[in-house]
């Protein structure tokens, strides 16, 4: 039987989310609601169409729901399928294309979303080829899924940058509407297994990078004997996907946290022990 997982994108020449240069594949579907997510795109496990404003000239604003059924005869391509089903081979020639930059590089490609976990047959099938042809593997995931699947993940991956964000178990269901004690178990089940897992907390305003949430990570981060983490700080880019797949934005007024605040959180975790790196 040929699987097939539904890819919204496949970023080619990333300097981001792992070693070189890497060809990012983002899988749709995530479990998850962060209010910060940057590709709302992804959230949904159906496909879907986005509106690109600075395209639309609004010919059929009367008939908006019309429009939307048929993007294919868009005047402007304002109007786009998210979202493609794929086999294993067909992500791999793509994949293949840019082989010669991981060679180069020390790069590879980087398994992204929405959350993998929600595809992980299809994921493990595809690393289990990608390594057959000797090129790195990495993933980025919340760890908001099975045990089992990631369990078997971890075997086909020299990375798994791994998102630390809430770790209050309550405020993650009420914020994050998801499980935090399952993202910390997975975590410390791949740290005990002494996979190559990279620690990456999010620094959004009011939610992630406050200075009792950050402790409460250094803490957890310790028990998994893990001295390392990467600090992303909170951007407002994917903040206009919002508009064009017809969602809310609830963080279009937060503001970016300033440098001193940044270097704040970085002091706190290496004041702890910890290497930090800003960015991911």
């Amino acid at each position: 039987m040929i699987i097939k997982a539904l890819i919204f994108n496949i970023q080619r020449y990333s300097i981001h989310d792992g070693e070189g240069i890497r060809t990012i594949i983002f899988f749709k579907g995530c479990p998850l609601r962060c209010p910060w997510c940057a590709n709302p795109e992804s959230q949904s496990a159906q496909k879907e169409i986005m509106r690109k404003e600075s395209l639309c000239i609004s010919c059929v604003s009367k008939n908006a729901a019309s429009c939307k059924e048929t993007p294919e005869f868009c005047p402007t391509n304002a109007l786009e399928w998210v979202g493609q089903e794929m086999t294993i081979d067909e992500v791999v020639e793509e994949v293949k294309k840019d082989m010669v930059f991981y060679d180069t590089s020390g790069g590879g490609v980087t398994l992204s979303g929405g959350e993998v976990l929600l595809q992980g047959e299809f994921a493990l099938e595809l690393l289990k080829k990608l390594k057959s042809l000797g090129i790195h593997t990495a993933i980025e995931t919340s760890g908001h899924g099975s045990w089992k699947i990631l369990d078997q993940l971890s075997d086909f991956l020299d990375e798994i940058l791994f998102d630390l964000k809430i770790m209050d178990d309550k405020d993650f269901k009420d914020i994050i509407k998801g499980d935090g004690s399952l993202v910390k178990s997975n975590f410390s089940k791949l740290a005990a297994k002494g996979a190559n897992v990279i620690p990456r907390v999010p620094l959004i305003p009011t939610f992630t990078a406050k200075e009792d949430n950050l402790l409460q990570i250094i803490d957890f981060l310790k028990v998994c004997e893990i001295n390392y983490v990467h600090l992303l700080p909170f951007h407002q880019y994917g903040s206009s996907k919002y508009k064009g797949t017809g969602r809310e934005y609830s963080l279009e007024n937060l503001r970016l946290l300033s440098q001193q605040e940044i270097n704040h959180a970085k002091d706190l975790f290496v004041t702890n022990g910890f290497k930090v790196q800003i960015g991911g």
